[in-house]
């Protein structure tokens, strides 16, 4: 069975200030990833133990399986600021793009979307910069299934600007990196741009695509196309399916370095 009750963080929120890797005197977290909170044994951790949640100065931490009405005490400022999609509330003069992905150290297409993005991020900030716009770049890994339902995360790899999703309708293909990684068999994102399908963003479609929603008149906060709701919506499938099986992944690797 599963461990009903570990930490779960908020990397969007997460400052790596280490605490809570520093205080934890059970091991939940690892160490040599330091300050990185990796949540590597959540086994370990103990039930109704709200030590690192209590400790976090940004309240990005929260639990699996918590049913005690307990709520990060530092959360609020930061719960002030973010709409009920997940995505960080920006400001008139901000362009806030959110890269939402599963993996960039091995998935093929989510380290090509991350290297086009990034190109695009570079050759339209001048533009944005004349238009008295910022550009704020986050980059958010979905690492846990509460992560990726409180962003309302579709399909990897996703790019939001000021919450909107710029990729167009979500398609999927087989994907055979992250179907490694997970062993099991999971789709990730297709882009469709022209008449055609890419499994790596074409920098036309997210240039054009960026640019039409930084450069729309809009009011300070989300400008989420479909509107928001405090409501979580259902995790897809296909991302349930690959959760399990990272899951059942670490759980062997944790077995056999016991032995």
């Amino acid at each position: 069975m599963d461990k009903a009750w570990y930490p779960v963080v908020n990397e969007a929120l997460c400052t790596r200030c280490g605490l809570c890797v520093a205080k934890c005197p059970h091991g939940v977290y690892d160490k040599a990833l330091a300050p990185k909170p990796a949540v590597t044994a959540p086994e370990e951790c103990v039930d109704h133990c709200h030590g690192c949640g209590n400790r976090c100065p940004v309240g990005a931490i929260t639990y699996h399986g918590e049913d005690t009405g307990w709520t990060p005490p530092n959360a609020k400022a930061a719960a002030d600021n973010r709409c009920g999609c997940g995505s960080e509330s920006a400001a008139p003069n901000q362009v806030l793009v959110e890269f939402l992905y599963l993996d960039v150290s091995t998935c093929e297409r989510c380290i090509g979307t991350q290297q086009v993005l990034e190109s695009v991020l570079a050759a339209v900030e001048p533009t944005l910069a004349q238009a008295g716009l910022t550009l704020v770049y986050r980059k958010l890994e979905m690492s846990t299934p509460e992560l990726a339902q409180q962003y309302r995360f579709l399909s990897s790899p996703t790019i939001r600007v000021n919450g909107v999703d710029i990729g167009g309708a979500v398609q999927e293909n087989p994907c055979a990196c992250c179907g490694e990684l997970s062993g099991t068999e999971v789709a990730c994102r297709v882009f469709a741009h022209d008449g055609q399908t890419y499994e790596v963003p074409p920098r036309d479609l997210l240039t054009a695509n960026l640019l039409r929603v930084a450069l729309a008149p809009r009011e300070a906060g989300c400008a989420c196309e479909a509107g928001c709701s405090s409501a979580a919506e259902p995790l897809p499938e296909n991302l349930k399916t690959f959760y399990a099986g990272r899951r059942r992944i670490a759980g062997r690797l944790r077995s056999a370095q016991g032995k």
